[in-house]
């Protein structure tokens, strides 16, 4: 059920109540007059890159504080209209998700484990002081994108499509409390291997000047102002030969947080995991978590735990630690080969990718492209099965 948004209220403005509204909504589908012809579309995915192109449509479902969720619809991919006044320019209310959609050797197309995005989407929400888009309105948003844009999935190997599902807060007003007007969207980009010429270890560096978030703060929220903050940082690693970002907590800058964009792992030699425990500074990945599910099947143990700088210093010294990689959607399992930072590195810049890190990601890959049995539950079909309405 959509709750009420937290809001800074006078006494005589009415705190605002959403309604209340769980089955999914009837979309209207108005089709683009001009799509790319099928030789336009096959030449951008053979070669798309990463969010470079766009498909023809995008979904869009409209909020007030008075009439809840209403007007969900499918729509040609264009500009948004926002006022100049709308209050995501002003105070930075909005929130994203990242997903996929894969195609299946039998041509079918899956997404994975959605309702996870979904429910991440609602706690963003709660955040951000925005309203929560139920779970059935979330995964019926992206099977409507398929819909009209099913042929945008790619076919070749590790290609996708990526599901971009994002909300702003679009009322025009300058002040201070939620809005009372909200867009949601879902806009689709194809993708190629995010490692074209094969998975190879990464170099990160060791952000000491900045943190990515506080206590209390939006670290746990899918929100552009977490990776904003993130930007300056992560120019300091290109700039110092890295590829990646890493930040410390931010209260005592000693515990290892998380890279500007995905989970860190430590692996112990063949029997255990460790990540970082989330504790609300730190993003709950899809990714992080199905890692989790997928080293306990196989008989490691997990530990999400405070790690500290020293620990990793000292496990890559004493050789406790033997592989360290990074996870996300885009780019699912990236190993890491060093820490770097002022006058500190951990590891070697020239070790291969460690064998359980490939294997995790192999597996991983392997069920989200259908090529392994998907014995937890984790895939939805997106497209409508041959025969049925």
């Amino acid at each position: 059920m959509s709750q009420a948004a937290p809001s800074q209220t006078t006494p005589n403005e009415a705190t605002p109540v959403r309604a209340a509204t769980t089955a999914p909504p009837a979309f209207t589908i108005t089709r683009a007059t001009a799509p790319r012809t099928t030789a336009e579309r096959d030449a951008i995915l053979s070669d798309p890159g990463f969010g470079k192109h766009f498909t023809d449509h995008m979904v869009a479902i409209d909020w007030t504080l008075d009439g809840g969720w209403h007007d969900a619809r499918v729509i040609p991919y264009g500009p948004l209209q926002l006022d100049p006044a709308s209050s995501v320019l002003h105070y930075g209310q909005e929130i994203f998700e990242g997903l996929k959609a894969y195609r299946h050797a039998d041509g079918s197309i899956w997404t994975f484990r959605p309702e996870k995005n979904a429910t991440r989407l609602q706690r963003s929400a709660r955040r951000l002081a925005l309203p929560e888009l139920p779970v059935a309105h979330f995964i019926e948003s992206i099977r409507q994108i398929i819909t009209v844009d099913g042929g945008w999935v790619p076919s070749a190997a590790e290609t996708s499509l990526y599901l971009r599902p994002f909300m702003i807060a679009n009322e025009s007003f300058l002040g201070v409390r939620a809005a009372h007007k909200v867009g949601y969207y879902v806009i689709a980009s194809p993708a190629g291997a995010y490692f074209s010429n094969g998975v190879a270890p990464i170099k990160i560096w060791l952000s000491t000047e900045y943190s990515r978030a506080g206590r209390g703060g939006t670290g746990a929220a899918k929100c552009g102002g977490n990776y904003a903050a993130s930007l300056l940082p992560q120019m300091q690693a290109y700039d110092n030969g890295c590829a990646q970002v890493l930040f410390l907590d931010g209260e005592t800058s000693s515990r290892i947080d998380e890279l500007g964009g995905m989970n860190v792992f430590f692996v112990y030699g063949t029997h255990k995991l460790v990540t970082p425990r989330l504790t609300g500074s730190i993003l709950e990945g899809v990714t992080r978590d199905s890692i989790i599910q997928l080293a306990r099947d196989r008989g490691m143990t997990v530990e999400e735990r405070d790690v500290t700088l020293g620990d990793w210093q000292g496990g890559v010294e004493s050789g406790a630690i033997t592989e360290v990689f990074a996870c996300g959607t885009a780019a699912v399992v990236t190993p890491i080969a060093e820490l770097r930072g002022p006058d500190l590195s951990i590891g070697n810049p020239d070790a291969p990718a460690g064998e359980i890190t490939m294997a995790l990601r192999q597996e991983l890959t392997d069920i989200q492209y259908g090529r392994l049995p998907d014995r937890h539950g984790w895939l939805t079909r997106l497209d409508t099965p041959a025969g049925q309405a």
